[in-house]
């Protein structure tokens, strides 16, 4: 009985743990600053707002484009841990590659931009 408690135990918490390791949708964990405004089969406009010093949860996005409306002073944590600064000026346009981050907004200034999220096309 032992042993079979010992093994949910440890089942348990691989589950648990294993979830943290999984980003997820920008919109659908941190909806205070993700807002859906598009969406058909191919793309999902986004408009993100974030207010000074305030900080995202790990979440992943597919290809996009990101539009910035105002100045952005923010910082991306990756999933390994590395910090990459994030500074751009209003009115640039960006690719952006698909991956996974935690935002920040580490400036004294709210900042928004839109993302414009690529949908992969499905062959039929």
């Amino acid at each position: 009985m032992k042993q079979l408690l010992s093994i949910f135990t440890v089942l348990f918490a691989v589950i648990l743990l294993s979830g943290y390791s999984f980003a997820q949708d920008a919109v659908k964990v941190d909806p205070k600053h993700y807002k859906v405004e598009f969406e058909n089969d191919q793309i999902r406009v986004l408009r993100i707002t974030y207010g000074p010093k305030e900080k995202s949860v790990m979440h992943e996005h597919p290809n996009a484009v990101a539009i910035f409306l105002t100045d952005i002073n923010g910082k991306f944590t990756l999933p390994d841990g590395t910090t990459q600064d994030n500074k751009s000026k209003a009115g640039m346009t960006l690719w952006t590659p698909a991956g996974k981050h935690l935002p920040e907004n580490v400036g004294d200034k709210p900042f928004e931009l839109i993302l414009v999220e690529m949908k992969n096309k499905s062959t039929k």
